[in-house]
């Protein structure tokens, strides 16, 4: 498996020292996701389907 080298951070992600926040980089089959604060750590990697499927689901959760 190759490693991503586009990362995307979140839109939420604010500024100064609270950048609590994840990346994300899109690969053909799957989708790579890491934390922000240490990127040289273990990646988190899902197929790309479920990634999405688990993405509705957070709207879902989170629509008034």
């Amino acid at each position: 498996m190759t490693t991503p080298t586009q990362w995307k951070k979140s839109s939420y992600s604010g500024g100064g020292e609270g950048n609590d926040c994840v990346e994300i980089a899109n690969c053909p089959h799957r989708i790579s996701v890491r934390d922000s604060k240490v990127p040289a750590r273990a990646t988190l990697t899902f197929p790309t389907s479920a990634f999405s499927l688990f993405i509705e689901a957070l709207k879902t959760l989170t629509q008034p």
